[in-house]
């Protein structure tokens, strides 16, 4: 994944970029960048590897070489950017929150008119310089970005910085979400709605899916209006988003504690506790344990000081020991009990086995597993939700395939999306055994969608029903 953030302001900006750009530090953890314009220094720009490293100790000490008035920062998991591009539209800046599944072909299609790219260390083009020579196909900005929106397959959410404000465009069918908002000198677009309350704004709007806005510290300016279809991703309240994140009106720690609720309403387990596999299914289990009467508690606490996040690591081995470091067992409150746990998902399952495991070594009697959200049955298309996980690395399919005796057909995988079918029972009981847990129940669809209480025709669950 990746966050961005930008600003146009009265006075000098770098202040509200650097904290605003901060604030999306949970949606990445390799590049991160921030650009800016001023009008008597043109535009100035610094990107840095965040590796295991914050946001802030990377930038903080160049602050006073940022002059300007109006900037862009993105912090994200692959790419290096926000990219500085001179081209016939004069030059800009662009960072973009994106997912292209067909870069390939288009970057085959845009070579042969003699442009040429530079590959990244992993021999791959970069996705937001690659967005940057679609938009310059076309013979102004708004068209470009319409171009460019139209011929990505996958996602795009983008901010482009120019002298004369900041062009914000939201993926066509609002995928990802990009909001605006206001103070009486300034005006900010970003990922995150929560990031720039703390620097004095307040909320304005959030952008409809398609739409393409241009906005300086005084005004914002409709290019595009929006489109009527959206698909915003339901993982956003699931797993991605921060807890104080709002989507579309919905506040993400509310909607996690309504589905635990939901989850325990249709729940008859007995359980001396309930935890959340930290951070995500903290609120999660909460919800659960309120609905359920069960005592919510934390028999393991997650070592954040040092650790960096386990989730994006490309080495799976590191991904797993970091994990396994992380969390620390308060023996006292394990020993003897029956453990309810709530996670946001099951991925791969390797490190929840492993957090089960180590929760029986520390005395569990029992070790149920509540997850928040339906079986990952189908990769995503459309958000980067890690680049080393194929479809063939879920739990899911890996027991599907057991379950069928070799490949199956998307036709034959809806099968096992039915939570009322036989073959999902079946499935869940091979996941149960494989990862050693008591008991196993996942949450159901149509519960989860009731937690985040917008039209369920507004929202994509394609990873879990494989429908569009």
């Amino acid at each position: 994944m990746s966050g961005f953030f930008g600003v146009a302001s009265k006075d000098q900006c770098v202040y509200d970029l650097f904290f605003g750009t901060d604030y999306h530090s949970h949606l990445g953890t390799r590049r991160a960048g921030m650009a800016v314009y001023d009008e008597k220094t043109g535009f100035s720009r610094s990107i840095h590897s965040i590796e295991n490293t914050p946001f802030r100790t990377k930038f903080d000490k160049e602050l006073g070489d940022f002059p300007g008035t109006m900037g862009i920062g993105c912090i994200s998991d692959y790419e290096a950017q926000p990219v500085l591009v001179r081209s016939h539209h004069g030059t800009f800046a662009i960072t973009t929150v994106s997912k292209i599944n067909n870069a390939e072909s288009l970057v085959a299609d845009i070579v042969k008119d003699g442009t040429h790219f530079f590959e990244m260390s992993n021999g791959e083009i970069n996705s937001t310089e690659l967005v940057a020579a679609l938009i310059n196909r076309k013979d102004n900005l708004i068209d470009g970005i319409r171009y460019a929106q139209e011929v990505v397959e996958g996602s795009l959410s983008l901010m482009i910085l120019t002298p004369v404000g900041i062009y914000a465009a939201r993926d066509k069918y609002g995928r990802t979400p990009l909001v605006l908002g206001k103070r009486d000198d300034a005006r900010c677009a970003c990922f995150e709605s929560y990031s720039y309350l703390n620097l004095g704004y307040s909320d304005e709007r959030e952008l409809g899916p398609g739409e393409i806005v241009v906005f300086d510290p005084d005004s914002v300016k409709t290019l595009v209006p929006p489109g009527k279809k959206k698909k915003i991703c339901t993982f956003l309240w699931i797993y991605y988003g921060y807890p104080s994140a709002v989507y579309e009106g919905v506040n993400v720690e509310e909607m996690r504690y309504r589905c635990g609720a939901n989850m325990a309403k249709r729940d008859n387990v007995e359980a001396d506790v309930v935890a959340g596999v930290p951070d995500s299914g903290t609120a999660h289990a909460v919800g659960y344990a309120n609905a359920s009467g069960i005592p919510f508690s934390r028999p393991f606490i997650k070592y954040t000081p040092t650790w960096p996040r386990s989730f994006m690591p490309v080495n799976q081995k590191l991904r797993n020991l970091i994990a396994h470091m992380k969390l620390l067992p308060v023996h006292q409150l394990i020993k003897g009990k029956k453990l309810l746990l709530v996670d946001d998902s099951i991925v791969r399952g390797t490190q929840l086995r492993e957090t089960t495991e180590f929760l029986y070594e520390s005395g569990a009697k029992e070790v149920h597993i509540r997850p928040a959200c339906p079986p990952l049955v189908f990769g995503c298309r459309y958000l980067n939700f890690s680049r080393t996980n194929s479809e063939m690395e879920l739990i899911t399919r890996k027991v599907i395939e057991e379950l069928e005796g070799g490949n199956v057909t998307e036709e034959v995988l809806r099968e096992y999306t039915d939570p009322d079918s036989e073959k999902y029972k079946r499935m869940v009981e091979g996941i149960r055994k494989k990862l050693n847990f008591t008991s196993l129940r996942f949450n159901r669809l149509d519960d989860m969608l009731d937690a985040v209480g917008i039209p369920p025709e507004d929202l994509c669950t394609f990873c879990w029903n494989g429908r569009e």
